[in-house]
This record gives structure tokens, C-alpha cells and sequence, in this order.
């Protein structure tokens, strides 16, 4: 199975900054950038820096980034899942998460988002993988858009749903604890069919229990 990670990158223009959007970089390229101040849906900005550069590093790491210049101001991540979360349990290597997605406010609004991941699935070594994004309502910047969270969750399944994502069911004790919360995936054309099956076994784990 080839894994090899391939370059890519193309530009674009939102309220009048050109962007680039380029990736997946190494933690060394990561580490050469700044990283805009309004990242901070998950972490206090520099803390975020560091854990997206040890995450360009891992063997099956890939951080796509927006940046001007050499502002970051937006990125994407793929890496395994959690050894946490029940995704990791079938421990199958060809299953990566998109493990976070954001955009700072001064790009918004200008399919930054779809751009970082049109350029992330360039690569056809992503259709050797299955990819998963688990959806909860407490990581969205509700307050930052103005928007309700089945107004946000339209929006996230709109921008996933660009390169193939779908939501699909599963009984995951997180993901059910809200109705806006979801599990979406996206299978590669060459991803065997065994490997979907034990994907499917995981997303139910309780399927005899009423």
C-alpha cells in the first residue's frame, strides 16, 4: 500500500489577501511559520503550533495549511485516531482522522475550508484510507459565527461533504450524547473490504443491547 506523502499546493484570494494553501509540510516547515493569534478553538495558539508540528511529523501525519506570507491562518489535520477514542481499537492502519479543521475569522467566509481539503484529498494515497471526523458541538466557534448548532452542523456537513464525506450512524456514547453531534467518513476507492467491515464493527459496539 503506498503511503507516500505527496505535495501539493495552489493559491487563492480572500478580502484581498492571496492565500496559499499548500501541504502536507514537515514539522520543520511548520515550525518556520507563525501561526495567526485567532487559532484557538482547541488551544491557546502556540500551544496549537507545537502539537500541529509533532503531528507533521508522525509516519501517517498530514497537516494542510492556508497561510500569507508566513502567517498560518488556517489548517487541517489527519493522523491516526486517539488510542483513547474507540476508532483506534481495531488498530487499522489504514483509517485516519480529520482531526481538526479551523479557519481564523479574518479568512472566513471564503472556502478556505474547502480549499484545505480539495488539497488534501489531491493526494490519491488518500483513497488507500478510510477517513473519519467525529463532529461534537462543543469544538464549534457557535459564538464566533453567530450561528445555532444545527445551522453550524449544515455547514460542516457541506464543506466535508465536498470531497465525499457523508455522515453515517454509529453508537458511540460521545457522539450520542447530542443529536447535533455526528460521525461522518469518507472510504477510499482501494480501501479493502474487510477493512470496512471491521470499521463497521466498531461503529457499533452495542448494536444487541436494548
Amino acid at each position: 500500500m503506498d503511503h507516500v506523502k505527496r505535495y501539493y499546493s495552489t493559491s487563492m484570494t480572500v478580502n484581498g489577501k492571496e492565500l496559499f494553501i499548500e501541504g502536507p509540510i514537515s514539522g520543520s516547515e511548520l515550525a518556520s511559520l507563525r501561526f495567526d493569534e485567532g487559532l484557538k478553538a482547541f488551544r491557546v495558539p502556540e500551544q496549537q503550533h507545537e502539537a500541529l508540528i509533532e503531528i507533521a511529523d508522525l509516519p501517517e501525519g498530514r497537516i494542510i495549511v492556508a497561510r500569507e506570507d508566513d502567517l498560518v491562518l488556517g489548517y487541517v489535520t489527519f493522523l491516526h485516531p486517539d488510542p483513547l477514542e474507540r476508532w483506534s481499537q481495531a488498530k487499522l492502519p489504514d483509517l485516519l482522522e480529520l482531526g481538526a479543521i479551523e479557519i481564523c475569522q479574518s479568512a472566513r467566509a471564503g472556502g478556505v475550508a474547502k480549499k484545505l481539503l480539495e488539497v488534501a484529498f489531491l493526494d490519491d494515497a488518500m483513497e488507500d484510507y478510510i477517513v473519519i471526523a467525529t463532529e461534537y458541538y462543543w469544538h464549534w466557534d457557535l459564538k464566533g459565527t453567530g450561528l445555532d448548532v444545527w445551522q453550524y452542523r449544515k455547514v460542516m456537513e457541506k464543506v466535508m461533504g465536498s470531497v465525499g464525506m457523508s455522515w453515517v450512524a454509529t453508537d458511540d456514547p460521545e457522539i450520542c450524547s447530542h443529536p447535533a453531534n455526528c460521525l461522518m467518513s469518507r472510504i477510499g476507492n482501494r480501501v479493502p473490504p474487510e477493512t470496512v467491515a471491521r470499521f463497521d464493527a466498531i461503529r457499533f459496539q452495542n448494536r444487541f443491547l436494548y
